[in-house]
């Protein structure tokens, strides 16, 4: 038989509890965005979370499908064990009507109206768990008798639908229909299942009548309700152990790993003694930290070493270049008196005077640059800073370099804005950094024009040198700041370079707490970005100038007296630079 209508015995469902949304979030104050945020974070960082939450889930989705699963089944077992129940009381009572009915004479209305009462209060009486009967005289019946029922406040219309009724008058046997009985009629006061058995009796004076009895099934929701409630708390039991537990687990192998992500994490910083707890043990945590521990240990002897080491080459190369100033002074003294009279001496020994003046001036640069650095390597170089105008100290490079534009056949034009480019800055070294790089780029422009460009903005204020030469390929760009490293070392340079300018370029930049950025491309030529910021304190996001810098310059001027600015040529013979008089030892 199949169960009664879901409203019957179908286990109330429960809000999701999910508030609904009330629209989209329209700012960063809306707080479910923030929540959601927040949510997602702790998610993502979190392995204990992820486990916990996952274990959770799992636990809610088996507790939903067993408490549906159980939840169904005791609906129909509490249905069927019922209409069993029922059916066999139905049976008594079809039995007790008919045969009141076979032993009655009634032959007049009013008997047989008499006995259709009686036939009511007697069921009534006779102890059955129905809640309501009802005789209705079958249609196409001529008698004209009122259909009685036990209760005057409950009509046969109230529970019996017209299908009912025609399905009890053409089948043989006992109907049964789910119905809902009002609350109005309920004995609880609220709407209740229950079920409508029909059958049909047969009254000799009066014809056919059908017998309708109403069961309540308010016991069995009740029955089914509890068992609902029993569920639900053991689900939430169950749920509340899973999470315990697997937290409990979780908890146990995230917390080592935790630690030794901390452990690593300030051993990445610096903190060389960080070492991790819990290395007592036999167990895999154990194991780990051990290891770890030794791995700390191991680093820690191996950078002190090198810290050491690396002390001693800065010691050693300080020291060299201080102890070689002196014989360089008295060599330099004596390589001049030979150069100032090295008219009277042969060819040879005139060529070998020259030389000997030029690789002096290489020495001396050499011990320069390297004293310059030890003082980087020592943390102590500092700065002296002034509040400059950019504009100056370009304007000074760029008629250094002037003379070393001119004869190498290089167009040298500079872009500069009509207001004052003023920033904190340590002159001697901006100047030193631009020098680099526009005597870098006169050098690699291979007769090609170099612009050399000055903008600025709030924050920060900035430097473009670009040729359009030789260029840089992607391995030149990931070693052009290295130390005594040249893109091509077999090259002659006109300033004899030691390798060294674009690093100390690179550490003046630093120490301004700017950015000294490259760029390159074979054939293209290359692209040089000093960034500096405006005043000390302020953190670079961006700079006011392309690094790239223009394809070919525009010739474009500025205001006359600040700076030479030449045009590019546009025809095939190129317009020189006017000197400025400027010597070779202060280009370099």
């Amino acid at each position: 038989m199949p169960p009664a209508d879901e409203r019957a015995g179908r286990p109330t469902a429960d809000d999701d509890g999910v508030p609904a949304a009330e629209g989209p979030a329209t700012g960063p104050q809306n707080p479910v965005a923030a929540g959601a945020r927040s949510l997602g974070l702790r998610w993502r960082s979190s392995m204990q979370v992820r486990v916990v939450t996952s274990a959770l889930a799992l636990g809610v989705l088996v507790v939903v499908v067993l408490g549906l699963f159980l939840s169904y089944s005791v609906r129909d077992g509490l249905f069927e064990q019922r209409i069993d129940q029922i059916e066999a009381e139905n049976a008594a009572l079809v039995q007790e009507t008919q045969s009141r009915f076979s032993a009655s004479t009634a032959t007049t209305i009013g008997e047989q109206q008499s006995l259709l009462r009686d036939v009511i209060l007697g069921l009534s009486a006779i102890g059955s768990s129905a809640q309501d009967y009802f005789l209705r005289q079958a249609p196409d019946q001529s008698l004209p008798l009122v259909d009685p029922s036990s209760r005057q406040d409950l009509s046969v219309r109230d529970v019996v639908s017209p299908a009912m009724r025609e399905a009890t008058l053409t089948t043989d046997g006992p109907v049964l229909q789910s119905v809902l009985i009002p609350a109005a009629y309920s004995e609880s006061g609220q709407d209740e299942p229950g079920v409508v058995f029909g059958t049909t009796v047969e009254l000799a004076s009066a014809g056919t009548y059908e017998l309708y009895a109403l069961y309540s099934l308010a016991s069995q929701q009740e029955t089914l309700r509890f068992v609902q409630r029993t569920l639900a708390v053991g689900g939430a039991v169950i749920l509340a152990m899973i999470g315990l537990l697997t937290w409990t687990v979780t908890r146990q192998t995230v917390a080592p790993v935790r630690r030794a992500a901390t452990a690593a994490s300030r051993l990445g910083e610096g903190h060389l003694d960080v070492r991790m707890p819990g290395s007592r043990g036999q167990d895999e945590m154990a194991t780990l930290a051990r290891t770890f521990n030794e791995m700390a240990s191991s680093l820690e002897d191996q950078i002190a070493r090198m810290e050491e080491l690396s002390a001693s080459q800065r010691r050693f190369v300080s020291d060299v270049s201080h102890e070689l100033r002196t014989p360089l002074t008295t060599v330099r003294m004596a390589g001049e008196v030979i150069y100032a009279a090295r008219e009277d001496l042969g060819p040879a020994a005139r060529r070998s005077a020259e030389l000997l003046q030029t690789q002096l001036d290489r020495f001396e640069e050499l011990l320069t640059d390297l004293l310059e650095i030890s003082r980087f390597d020592a943390g102590a170089a500092v700065l002296d800073v002034e509040h400059r105008d950019l504009r100056d100290v370009v304007t000074a490079v760029v008629e250094t370099a002037a003379p070393l534009a001119e004869r190498k056949g290089v167009f040298l034009s500079v872009d500069m804005p009509g207001e004052a480019v003023r920033a904190d800055i340590d002159p001697r070294r901006v100047e030193r950094i631009l020098r680099n790089l526009v005597v870098n780029a006169v050098e690699h422009a291979e007769g090609n024009p170099v612009e050399v460009s000055v903008g600025a903005d709030d924050e920060a204020v900035a430097v473009v040198v670009r040729d359009h030469g030789i260029g840089l390929t992607p391995d030149e760009l990931n070693r052009v700041f290295d130390r005594f490293w040249r893109a091509d070392p077999a090259r002659a340079r006109t300033t004899g370079g030691t390798g060294l300018g674009l690093a100390i370029s690179q550490e003046d930049a630093r120490l301004h707490a700017g950015r000294l950025q490259a760029w390159g491309s074979p054939g293209a030529g290359a692209s040089f970005r000093l960034t500096l910021p405006r005043r000390a304190g302020i953190k670079l996001t961006g700079s006011p100038l392309p690094l790239e810098g223009p394809a070919r310059s525009t010739g474009r001027h500025v205001p006359t007296g600040q700076v030479p600015v030449v045009n590019p040529p546009t025809g095939p013979t190129p317009t020189a630079i006017p000197d400025l008089s400027v010597s070779q030892e202060e280009s370099s």
